[in-house]
């Protein structure tokens, strides 16, 4: 068996920090054997490097090796992805498909972000586990599979389970042995290690001095939190070594490199309450919601002043109202037109309005979903994945909503 200093090296692993070196070690321990493994951790720590250690180590290392990105893969396609499918089975569907299952018999298949998985594909994934039986899809045909499975996430998977987005037997059939991996900022003591190599290595791939951190800039780098972890240090150093002619890096030029350096800095532990809210997305949420509790106090408090005939007392209350959830905005007129009823008008009519309100208030919400998706494709150039990781939601999700909305 390899040791640990020799797997680093054969796969350009660096660092000394002790939770890195204790996953490493049960990655080195587990790859002679067959049991499933699950890897989890923060997006950017370098999960997928695990998998390949654990084949390269087994006796399947001489087989196929495939590594498939679960949350990529649109719901309605993955099922004929991973399993294979009968010529005309669907449309589209020209000729039989082996899918990854079948491909990698004898070998490993790395499921990673297997937490975005389908609960239909999480059911006949648990199949193969249990038996290593599964159908193609538009088949009847059992048939049999060898394979080694190793998956990763990075979503918290007991509220998943808790949320029934996931299947609790299925995920404790894929961690039987589970392996974490530290975030970046967890280990300290490698970030700049990291940093010293990403920056010699884009020198020699651009041919050009490799640069360097003053004292002040390694103490921002050290005590910057890395939200994108391994992933945005390394991009990090590609953008300093490309666009800055000084080779040596002061603080205030490193921190011109690091997004919202302010809000990223270690705070106090606990201080955060339960109202706050971290992102853009939430407070815009909060607004709407805010704005629909509002609308919707307005719509029960008109209803009950009609009943009564107090269509004055009606007026000043809906002005009031209107004033708290528009404030002095000039687009608000046209909503307050909505309530300049008739003195004597019919039961009938006294409620249009009310449906005028639901009516808006649904396009709103619509409209501003919409809204919210183009600007975010727009500033992440039209790449779904990070849009659908800016919104705080599955790629998938966002490309049926794209679909949904014509976009």
């Amino acid at each position: 068996m390899e040791n640990l200093q020799t797997i680093k090296q054969r796969f350009g692993i660096l660092g000394n920090d002790i939770h890195l070196h204790r996953a490493l070690e049960k990655a080195i321990r587990v790859a002679p054997t067959d049991i499933s493994v699950l890897v989890t951790g923060e997006s950017g720590v370098g999960k997928e490097n695990i998998p390949k250690i654990i084949h390269s180590l087994s006796h399947r290392k001489h087989a196929k090796y495939i590594a498939v990105n679960c949350g990529a893969i649109p719901e309605g396609t993955i099922d004929s992805e991973l399993f294979g499918h009968e010529k005309g089975s669907f449309t589209g569907a020209t000729q039989d498909r082996k899918g990854y299952f079948e491909v990698a018999d004898g070998g490993t298949i790395f499921l990673d972000e297997v937490g975005e998985l389908p609960l239909t594909t999480q059911v006949r994934l648990l199949r193969v586990l249990e038996n290593g039986e599964f159908i193609k899809v538009g088949s009847s045909k059992v048939l049999k599979t060898n394979v080694r499975i190793v998956a990763a996430t990075n979503v918290n998977m007991q509220t998943a389970i808790e949320k029934e987005r996931f299947r609790e037997d299925l995920y404790y059939r894929l961690s039987t042995v589970e392996i974490h991996l530290p975030a970046l900022r967890d280990r300290n003591e490698d970030i700049h290690l990291l940093f010293r190599k990403f920056a010699s290595d884009f020198a020699q791939k651009y041919r050009m001095p490799s640069i360097r951190l003053d004292e002040n800039a390694i103490n921002t780098l050290l005590n910057y939190r890395f939200p994108g972890n391994i992933r945005q240090l390394k991009n990090l150093a590609e953008q300093i070594s490309v666009i800055e002619e000084t080779r040596t890096i002061t603080d205030e030029k490193l921190k011109q490199y690091l997004p919202n350096n302010s809000g990223n800095f270690p705070a106090v532990v606990g201080s955060k309450k339960e109202n706050d809210f971290s992102t853009e997305r939430d407070i815009m949420y909060k607004i709407l919601f805010d704005m629909r509790n509002d609308l919707n106090d307005l719509k029960k408090l008109t209803l009950d002043l009609i009943k009564n005939d107090n269509i004055e007392e009606v007026q000043e209350e809906h002005q009031q109202l209107i004033e708290k959830i528009y404030g002095d905005n000039k687009e608000k007129d046209h909503k307050i037109e909505v309530l300049n009823l008739p003195q004597n008008s019919s039961t009938e009519k006294e409620y249009d309005f009310i449906e005028t309100i639901e009516e808006d208030e649904s396009l709103s919400l619509q409209d501003k979903e919409i809204e919210m998706i183009k600007k975010s494709l727009e500033k992440n150039s039209n790449k779904r994945k990070l849009a659908a990781k800016e919104l705080g939601i599955s790629e998938r999700t966002l490309y049926r909503k794209i679909k949904q909305y014509d976009l």
